[in-house]
Parts: C-alpha cells; structure tokens; sequence
C-alpha cells in the first residue's frame, strides 16, 4: 500500500475557550491510502495539550508508511503501531477501515459487525465565555434544531449562573457539563449538587484524570451521572474503574481508533459499566 498526507490549516469560526486553554485554530493531516487503485481516507488534527505538532505527525506516518509498504490491508488492521500517537493510529485506522469497505462495496459498519447507526443526537458545545454570550450560542444552537448542549466549565467564576440562563434559553435542551478535569474532588462534589436544581443530563471529567478512586468517590456522591473521559482511554484504565462511574466517553483521537473503541466498548460491557 501506499501512504500519502497533506497538511493544511483550520481556523475557528471564533475561539473556543475551555478550563486549559483557549483554541483559535489547528492544523489538520489528511491521508490516504491507496492499494492498487482502492483508496481510504482518514485525518489527525493538531493538539497542544498532547504535544502533537504537524512535525511529530508526518515522522510518525513515515515510520508507519515503512511498515505498510508491504502489507495487505486487513494485515496491516491487525498491525500495532507502539510507537505512533493515539491520533496517527486513529487516522490509519480510519482509513485502513475506510479502504476495506469501499474494496468490498459495504459500509464501515458492516465492515466492522456493528448495527446499522440510527438517529443518534449531536452535541454541540458552548465555551467560557459570558453569559449573555453563552445564552446567544444557546438560542441560536436550539433555534438550528440541536437539542444536545455541552457546556465547558472550570473557569473558577460563578458559573452555575451561566448553566442556569443557558437552562432558562433552552428549556428543552439537554445539558451536559464539561469542566476538563479542572475541579477538586470537593468542588466537583459541591458543584454537581448544585447543578441538579437546572436538569443537567450529566458531568464529564469532573476532576483531573490519574486518580481513578477519586473519581469513583465523586461518581458515588454526584446526584448527577458522572462518565469518565481521560480516566478510560484503554481498556485497562474501564477495568481500573469497574462499574464505579456512570458511563465513559470514548474518543477515536485518543484511544486509537476503531479497533481499540471496540475494545474498550466490549470490556465495558463485561463490566456492567456501559
């Protein structure tokens, strides 16, 4: 197989400001892979916070490119890349998955034995920023018919009154809290149970990943559902935390892609935590 990338800029429509940072635009790597004619797509985007730069990106596919040289493409699926990033293999994998499906005229689901995707809600997520602000984006996201909204917390201000004029603009939206880990177990224990006075669905990585008990005693304590995030990117990390959290999200870019979120999915599923 043949592996090519192309690198080109993203810039966001307006800054998107969470607990760690604040984000205005990325680079994104866009490959593909060719096997005789078939073709697969697959991109990794730039990230700060795990130290991932254009340069790491392209050194990493061309080190994968020396192993896939030679390989059929459902040998290289089954391929491990040890030394590439989450985000490298996610898009190799994605493409691998991608290039598989078109050679046999089906879908990735089909591919990969997974039922057919149904209407599944997208959440859109509103940054820190102001709460005239905040309220702005809501209306506007319900008004284009999302009905899912992923608010970022951590600032350290008063922020329950942004959920709650976000709650009062959207009434019939769900709300799901995001601090990026930037609480203590205290302050999270003590936001959560103010937050359920404005129907908050549930709360994603309220404290910083690496302390999988203390989130299990957030999870224990919170009225509202608390999913794991950073604290259940491989499957050892889910066994780690058991049936002690609510839920766990999973992301491509960091467990690895495809292959490895069925991993994690189906150890969950051993656990009762899914």
């Amino acid at each position: 197989m043949k592996l090519d990338w192309r690198a080109s800029g993203l810039v966001l429509r307006e800054p998107l400001r969470i607990s760690r940072s604040v984000m205005a635009e990325r680079d994104a790597v866009t490959l593909t892979l060719d096997d005789n004619g078939d073709l697969g797509h697959g991109e990794v985007v730039t990230s700060v916070h795990y130290e991932l730069d254009v340069p790491r990106i392209e050194a990493e596919l061309t080190e994968a490119q020396a192993k896939l040289v030679d390989l059929a493409p459902e040998e290289a699926l089954r391929t491990d890349l040890p030394q590439a990033s989450p985000g490298v293999r996610a898009a190799l994998d994605a493409a691998l998955h991608d290039l598989l499906a078109r050679k046999r005229g089906i879908a990735v689901h089909e591919l990969i034995g997974a039922v057919p995707p149904g209407s599944v809600p997208t959440a859109r997520t509103i940054g820190i920023t102001s709460t005239e602000q905040a309220v702005a984006e809501a209306i506007g996201l319900v008004g284009q018919g999302f009905q899912v909204l992923k608010v970022k917390l951590g600032s350290g201000a008063d922020e329950l009154s942004r959920v709650a004029a976000i709650r009062e603009a959207a009434p019939h939206a769900r709300i799901l809290l995001d601090p990026n880990g930037a609480w203590d177990p205290d302050v999270a224990r003590r936001m959560l149970c103010a937050a359920t006075e404005f129907d908050v669905d549930a709360v994603e990585q309220p404290i910083a990943p690496g302390t999988p008990d203390a989130l299990a005693e957030v999870a224990e304590a919170s009225p509202i559902p608390v999913i794991a995030d950073e604290d259940a990117r491989t499957p050892e990390d889910v066994r780690r935390l058991g049936s002690q959290v609510h839920g766990i999200n999973i992301k491509l870019p960091e467990c690895g892609g495809l292959r490895a979120a069925r991993e994690i999915i189906d150890t969950a599923d051993g656990l009762g935590a899914t």
